[in-house]
Order: structure tokens, then C-alpha cells, then sequence
């Protein structure tokens, strides 16, 4: 059985963007496109969140961003979802700003993701802010999935 992840907007972000001018963007977005090449070995999902994200900003951006989530699943956000959501926030495990990240939280927990794929290593992928959250959750009976960024998630895929 396939390991299911849910990707957030940054992995879709920097997989579709222009060549970044930084090194760490440029290595991001190379990890990005390597990663994507190997999803088949998963059940990829997003969020209406995700796609929402995707089509805002520029229009050429928001349609590279578009055209890489054709064919995957688009899982729909429930009140649970958004309660969990504004709890991560309310209890300060998260910035009161990072409501779209807890979100992601939320949905990826809530649909049992094995993981969550992110290259927000601020709010998301942050060991610290997991923990918190990982405690929470389990006092809640949930399962934080593992937070990692494609990078992280290259070795549990077969090399060619």
C-alpha cells in the first residue's frame, strides 16, 4: 500500500517557479523537481487550501502552480478541520498569522496523512512547533504525520 502525503503549497510553489537567483532557492526547487519525479511512488493529496493558494498571484505563476496539481486528489476542508485549525492557533502553538499553516495541519491530520510535505520549515516543518503540536494532538486522541520536506522524503523512495 502506497504512503499517503498531503503537499502543501510550498512544495507546488517552488516545483513550478522561475530558476530562484539564491542558492538555497535554487537547491529547493532542484530536491522539488527530483521529488516530483518519484511521487508516483505515493497517494498524493492537496486541499482545497492548497489549490486556493496555488491560483492566487501572478497569473503565468498561479498557472504553472494550477497545471502541477491536475490529478491529484483535492480533499474538501470541513469545520472539524477549521476548529482544529483555530485551537493550534488559539493555543499558541502557532503565530496568530500562520492560520493557512495550521490549516494545512489540521487537514493533514485529520485525513491521516502518513506525511506532510513542506518546505515551510518556519511554521510547518519546525521541530519545535511539532512538538507542541504532536503533544496537543495526542491529548485529542490524533496523529501528527510526519512533517518533513521532499528532501527528507527522497530516502523513502527507489532509486532507478
Amino acid at each position: 500500500m502506497k504512503r499517503k502525503v498531503y503537499i502543501e503549497t510550498s512544495v507546488i510553489s517552488y516545483l513550478t517557479a522561475r530558476p530562484s537567483k539564491t542558492i538555497i532557492g535554487a537547491a529547493h526547487q532542484q530536491i522539488s523537481r527530483f521529488w516530483w519525479a518519484k511521487r508516483f511512488e505515493f497517494d498524493l493529496f492537496v486541499s482545497q487550501s492548497v489549490w486556493r493558494e496555488c491560483a492566487a498571484g501572478d497569473p503565468d505563476a498561479a498557472q504553472r502552480r494550477m497545471a502541477a496539481l491536475e490529478g491529484l486528489d483535492i480533499l474538501t476542508v470541513t469545520e472539524e478541520m477549521i476548529g482544529l485549525a483555530e485551537a493550534l492557533i488559539d493555543k499558541r502553538l502557532l503565530p496568530a498569522n500562520a492560520v493557512e499553516d495550521a490549516l494545512h495541519i489540521a487537514i493533514a491530520t485529520l485525513h491521516q496523512a502518513d506525511f506532510l510535505l513542506t518546505w515551510n520549515c518556519r511554521h510547518i516543518a519546525n521541530p519545535v512547533v511539532q512538538e507542541g503540536i504532536a503533544e496537543f494532538l495526542v491529548q485529542k486522541g490524533l496523529f501528527l504525520p510526519i512533517i518533513c520536506t521532499p528532501e527528507e522524503l527522497l530516502g523513502g523512495v527507489e532509486d532507478e
